[in-house]
């Protein structure tokens, strides 16, 4: 293997000569607990941790390494080495850290494409699906729309679904799919590119490690029985991992995720609800809510039976949620400030009773 084949590019390479990294190995992060990683080059896998100036120098988590990074690495025993530096990200897909309010937590990083997970049995929702791709959008990531279990449904129910689906979400790839007759396999193949680096984000147990086993050709991946009594796959992936294909192309595979917040993703909200943004352009007042104004484009739309109003509900539901998690952010923030002041002015004034 080469570190091409990994994702390497000629930006990285010139980061890397331009900080005089040189003399230190290369490395893609491919699995990450609790601050201990694997990291993957040409020369194998080795057991990795952070040296402690990188560790007590970064000041949120997002400083830390996660899957997908691009890390300068020593190697210092078999199979095992330190991680000196964090390359920078060309994207990192996140959302709002479950119970810590004004936090993100990195899903993965320098992603090329997202592939947004869905059953067409009991998983189905298309505002979780406008999440996924408000995430995406957020995050420079190509979005597409994957389908799985279509064998379970009948085809005038699966075009049923698409047109559903079309009529809220315009431009978004959709390609349907069947692991139990691999039915669609070989457009996901197809999509599938040397270097290129591919996330799956879905819910647990809609098949997104069959998923990797299908598009392998190989069983890579664990994978549970269909549960009788939810009709749908046992979650099985615990952890993040990032994997090379032998025919080219890498995938990142996720853990099931319940809860999909949004954070400050100001541009991801515009791309997804691009057609409620350019209706806002055209309101009567500057300053319209969207909400009870005459003269309202979007509620007019709505009137009108132009725009869904269960995509602008959606919509909504999101900016709420965006805004909350700015000012939250910017409370921790001021508070974090004021801390430091605190103890900046404790140790000063513990060094002045000392004469």
């Amino acid at each position: 293997m080469i570190l091409e084949e990994l994702g390497y590019t000629d930006e990285l390479e010139n980061y890397r000569t331009e900080n005089n990294l040189v003399n230190f190995g290369i490395a893609r992060v491919i699995t990450e607990h609790k601050e201990r990683y694997i990291v993957k080059n040409e020369a194998g896998d080795f057991e990795a941790e952070l040296i402690g100036n990188l560790r007590f120098t970064s000041t949120e988590r997002s400083d830390f390494p996660a899957v997908g990074d691009w890390v300068s690495i020593s190697e210092y025993d078999t199979n095992k080495a330190l991680i000196h530096h964090v390359f920078p990200r060309t994207s990192s897909i996140e959302r709002q850290a479950i119970g810590k309010h004004g936090e993100k937590q990195l899903i993965a990083t320098n992603i090329d494409v997202g592939f947004i997970v869905q059953s067409v049995n009991r998983d189905f929702n298309i505002n979780r699906l406008e999440r996924y791709l408000t995430i995406c959008n957020a995050s420079k990531v190509t979005p597409i729309i994957v389908l799985t279990k279509i064998d379970l449904i009948s085809k005038t129910e699966l075009q049923s679904m698409l047109q559903e689906i079309s009529t809220r979400i315009k431009n978004a790839e959709i390609i349907s799919i069947s692991n139990e007759t691999n039915s669609g396999i070989e457009a996901i193949k197809a999509q599938i590119a040397k270097g290129k680096t591919y996330c799956l984000l879905g819910s647990s147990g809609v098949g997104k490690s069959t998923l990797i086993n299908s598009i392998s050709d190989k069983g890579l991946m664990k994978t549970g029985a269909i549960s009788d009594s939810i009709d749908r796959g046992k979650h099985v992936t615990t952890h993040r991992e990032l994997i090379v294909l032998e025919n080219g192309g890498i995938i990142i595979d996720n853990p099931g995720m319940r809860e999909v917040g949004i954070t400050d993703a100001a541009d991801g909200l515009e791309m997804t609800f691009e057609e409620i943004t350019e209706l806002s352009n055209s309101c009567r007042f500057s300053d319209c809510t969207h909400i009870h104004e005459n003269g309202c484009a979007i509620l007019g739309a709505i009137d009108n039976e132009e725009l869904d109003e269960d995509a602008y509900d959606n919509y909504q539901r999101m900016e709420r949620e965006k805004q909350f998690f700015e000012s939250t952010q910017q409370d921790k923030k001021r508070k974090d400030k004021n801390l430091g002041k605190l103890i900046k002015s404790a140790q000063q004034n513990k060094r002045r009773s000392k004469y």
